[in-house]
C-alpha cells in the first residue's frame, strides 16, 4: 500500500515514525485478506460449518446415515447397483493369499492348509472365506463400517484350524458408551487406552433391533479385547468410527426417487381423466361446480377412463396430457451427481453407453481403477486380510500345524477384465521380455496364484509329452510325434511364430536373459 499525504507529512519532520506508520498498515492489510470462501455475508447465509470433530460428527450423524443408507440400498435400484459395483470391483472373487516365507515346503503347507480353512471359515456356516470378503466388503460400503470377530475352536470341532470368523453389523457396537473411563476413555463403543491405542470393543450381545435379541438381553454390553477384532471401515478423517460411503448424495437419491414419483403420479392422474363435460356457458355452472361420473357420483378420485360432468354440462372437452420436458436431462443430470458422491463412473452406475467410445470408457476406467487399487492395499487388506491370516498362523502354530506362527504372506485381489484382451496380453508381453515385469507378478495381476499356475504348466507339458503331443506356436494345430523331446507348454513356445512379427512368451527362460540372449 503507497504512503498517502499525511504519511508524507509526517515524513518531514519524523521520518521513522512515518516508515514504522506505513509498515503497519501494509501489515494490517495483510491481515484483513482471507478466502473467498470463509467470507460473511448475504451469499453465505445460513451455511452451517461447525468446527466439531469428527468422533463428533459420526457420533451424532452415524446410526441415521446408516439406517437411511440402508434403506436406499434395499428400495432404490441405483443406490443397490452404486453398492453392488463398488464391491464387485474391490472383491470380485476374491482376495487371495499366498504363503511367501521363502521356504518351498513351508509355504506349500501353508497355502493347502489355508485353502481348507477357507471353506469352513464361516461361524454361521454358510460361506467361505472369499464369501465373508464380499459381505464384508459390502457393510463396509453400505453402512460404513463393519466387525469382524475371531472365534476360536475346540480341536474336537473338527476343522482344519481351530480358528473361524464371526462378521458383526456397526449396530453391535453399544454407541453409547463415551467419555473417560480411568486413564482411557471411550468413543462410541471403543476404548481407548491412555495412548489412544484401541484397547476393547462394547458390544451387545444380540443385535439391538432384533426384537427377540432385545427382549432376552436388554442393551447391555460387555468389552472384547480389541485383539479379537477387525475393524474395516474408511478414515476420511481421524475418527473412530466409519460412515456409509453413499452419506454425499443420500438427499440427492431420496429427492429423485420424490421426483420419479412425482412425475408418475402427474402421468397417471392426466391418463386417467377421458374427458370433461361442461355447460355450454360458464354461468350455468355455478362458483363450485358439482363434478360427477357417469352414475352420478360425486368424484372424489380419479380412476382409468374417467368421464366427469360438471353441473348443467353439456359441452364435452377430451383430455390432452401433456409433454413432460427435461425429464431424461434433469434424471441423467441428478445419475452423475449420484456416481459421483459413490465414487463410481456413471457408465457402471446406470449401464448407459450410449456417450461413450473405446477411448473415453478407458479412460474414465483408469481413475476408477486406480482408486479400486487404493481401496484393496490401504483399507481392505490392512484392516481384514492381514489381520485374518494373522489370526489363522497363530492358530495354526498353536494346534501344532505349522512351525512358526510368523508367516509371510503376499495377496492376489482379483483381476481387472481388459476393455481389449489382446491389447493388454501384448502390453503384458512386452514388460515381461522388456525385463520391467515378471511372469509371476502378470500371473498374480489376473488374481491366480503364480507358483500354482506354473506347477499346473509344467504338468500339462509333462502330460503332453508323454503322450506324444506337440502343440504348435498356431493353437489351433495339435500334431503327435514319436519323440521325447518336444517343446510342450501352453502359450510357452521355444520360438516365434513365423507367421506372425509377435514375439511369443518362453517361460522357461528368464526375461532378462532371453533379452540378452536375442
Amino acid at each position: 500500500m503507497p504512503p498517502n499525504w499525511f504519511d508524507h507529512a509526517i515524513a518531514t519532520v519524523a521520518p521513522r515514525a512515518a516508515a514504522r506508520r506505513v509498515l503497519a498498515r501494509q501489515a494490517f492489510e495483510t491481515l484483513t485478506r482471507d478466502y473467498e470462501g470463509a467470507a460473511k455475508g448475504r451469499r453465505t447465509e445460513g451455511w452451517r460449518a461447525p468446527g466439531t470433530s469428527a468422533d463428533t460428527e459420526v457420533g451424532v450423524a452415524g446410526a441415521l446415515l446408516r439406517d437411511r443408507m440402508r434403506d436406499l440400498v434395499r428400495n432404490n435400484p441405483h443406490a443397490a447397483k452404486a453398492v453392488a459395483v463398488l464391491v464387485n470391483n474391490i472383491v470380485g472373487a476374491g482376495i487371495m493369499p499366498r504363503a511367501a516365507s521363502g521356504n518351498d515346503k513351508l509355504d506349500r503347507k501353508v497355502d493347502t492348509l489355508f485353502a481348507r480353512w477357507s471353506n469352513v471359515a464361516d461361524a454361521d456356516g454358510q460361506l467361505d472365506f472369499y464369501g465373508l470378503q464380499t459381505l464384508i466388503c459390502r457393510e463396509m460400503v453400505e453402512a460404513g463400517e463393519v466387525l469382524v470377530r475371531r472365534r476360536l475352536r475346540r480341536a474336537s470341532d473338527g476343522l482344519p484350524v481351530p480358528l473361524q470368523l464371526q462378521v458383526l453389523e456397526a449396530d453391535f457396537l453399544d454407541a453409547t458408551k463415551s467419555g473417560a473411563l480411568g486413564a482411557g476413555r471411550l468413543v462410541q463403543g471403543i476404548e481407548f487406552d491412555p495412548v489412544g491405542k484401541r484397547r476393547a470393543y462394547w458390544l451387545h450381545a444380540e443385535h439391538p433391533g432384533d426384537a427377540y435379541g432385545a427382549l432376552q438381553n436388554g442393551l447391555q454390553s460387555r468389552p472384547v479385547p480389541a485383539t479379537e477384532i477387525a475393524h474395516v471401515y474408511e478414515k476420511q478423517r481421524t475418527q473412530a468410527r466409519g460412515v456409509p460411503w453413499g452419506a454425499p448424495v443420500i438427499r440427492s437419491l431420496r429427492d429423485l426417487d420424490d421426483y420419479e414419483v412425482a412425475e408418475l403420479v402427474r402421468k397417471k392422474t392426466e391418463a386417467c381423466v377421458t374427458a370433461i363435460v361442461f355447460g355450454d356457458d360458464e354461468a350455468q355452472q355455478g362458483i363450485a361446480p358439482s363434478v360427477v361420473d357417469a352414475d352420478g357420483n360425486r368424484v372424489e378420485q380419479f380412476e382409468p377412463g374417467l368421464i366427469a360432468y360438471a353441473r348443467g354440462g353439456k359441452d364435452i372437452r377430451f383430455n390432452q396430457p401433456s409433454a413432460t420436458g427435461g425429464y431424461a436431462e434433469y434424471k441423467r443430470a441428478s445419475l452423475h451427481t449420484i456416481s459421483a458422491g459413490f465414487r463410481v463412473p456413471y457408465e457402471l452406475l446406470t449401464g448407459d453407453l450410449s456417450q461413450v467410445n473405446y477411448s473415453s470408457i478407458r479412460a474414465g476406467l483408469v481413475e476408477f481403477r486406480r482408486q479400486i487399487d487404493a481401496v484393496q492395499w490401504q483399507l481392505f487388506i490392512p484392516m481384514f486380510c492381514a489381520p485374518t491370516w494373522r489370526w489363522f498362523t497363530e492358530a495354526a502354530w498353536a494346534a501344532g500345524q505349522i512351525p512358526t506362527p510368523d508367516v509371510p504372506v503376499e495377496w492376489s485381489p482379483p483381476k481387472f477384465e481388459a476393455v481389449d484382451p489382446q491389447k493388454d496380453a501384448m502390453a503384458n508381453l512386452l514388460s515381461i521380455r522388456s525385463g520391467t515385469m515378471t511372469l509371476a507378478e502378470v500371473i498374480a495381476r489376473q488374481g491366480r496364484n503364480p507358483d500354482a499356475v506354473l506347477t499346473e504348466i509344467a504338468a500339462t507339458n509333462a502330460k503332453l509329452d508323454d503322450l506324444g503331443l506337440v502343440l504348435d506356436s498356431d493353437p489351433r494345430r495339435v500334431t503327435k510325434t514319436g519323440s521325447a523331446q518336444s517343446n510342450n507348454g501352453v502359450g510357452d513356445p521355444a520360438a516365434d511364430d513365423p507367421d506372425t512379427d509377435e514375439p511369443a512368451v518362453d517361460t522357461d527362460t528368464d526375461p532378462a536373459q532371453a533379452d540378452q540372449q536375442d
